[in-house]
């Protein structure tokens, strides 16, 4: 029975995450899609100017001058109007933001999951489970090979971050003559496989269709 409910709030929890991020890059409510895109990519372009240090150290100090500058105000404002209005950010500070030992659970449940559907990928890969799968990803790693040559980890992030956010609205604009060529897209690769899975020895084959 406490298996059955600790499964309900994993799914529940990740059911949440994904509808957020689905809300967020579909641009569902614009401001918060907004501040979530202008941020991220703030941080990844100060990441690849600046030290991690740097941007971290940067971002707490913004923060500590708006809250001390809002502080102060609040402050002189109450000193003048002689109000006992109290600390103006008493709301937060009373707000419990604790982390409870059982969302730390189902997050590491979720993370072993992923983790152990990628060691069994990784694997089968690897050691050639299946040829065709593993020409797949010696094609993908030959690619990102090139990829690596031109652009370092933070430009695939910021570009990586740009693509995350503005593909969705593009596809909404034009999602039938995308639709359209990654159709055409999806055939190609398809009869590609198919010739070159027919040109594959007769023992692999077998060993595929097993």
């Amino acid at each position: 029975m406490a298996d059955s409910s600790s499964s309900t709030n994993n799914s529940s929890l990740v059911r949440d995450l994904t509808h957020t991020a689905s809300q967020l890059v579909h641009w569902r409510e614009p401001k918060k899609s907004a501040v979530a895109f202008g941020l991220s990519l703030l941080i990844l372009v100060s990441v690849a100017t600046l030290s991690v240090i740097s941007v971290v150290s940067y971002l707490l100090l913004a923060c500590l001058c708006v809250t001390i500058t809002f502080r102060v105000y609040k402050s002189v404002i109450q000193a003048i109007q002689k109000s006992n209005e109290g600390h103006p950010f008493r709301s937060l500070l009373e707000r419990d933001i604790s982390v409870s030992s059982e969302s730390v659970r189902q997050l590491a449940d979720q993370f072993l999951i992923h983790l152990n559907w990628f060691n069994n990928q990784t694997r089968r890969l690897l050691l050639v489970e299946d040829l065709v799968d593993s020409l797949k990803l010696a094609v993908v790693m030959w690619v990102m090979t090139y990829i690596g040559a031109v652009f370092n980890g933070i430009t695939i992030l910021i570009l990586a971050d740009i693509i995350f956010f503005t593909t969705p609205l593009i596809y909404q604009k034009k999602k039938t003559q995308i639709d359209h060529h990654l159709e055409a897209v999806w055939l190609k690769l398809q009869q590609t496989l198919q010739r070159l899975q027919d040109k594959l020895p007769g023992a692999v084959k077998r060993n595929k269709t097993d």
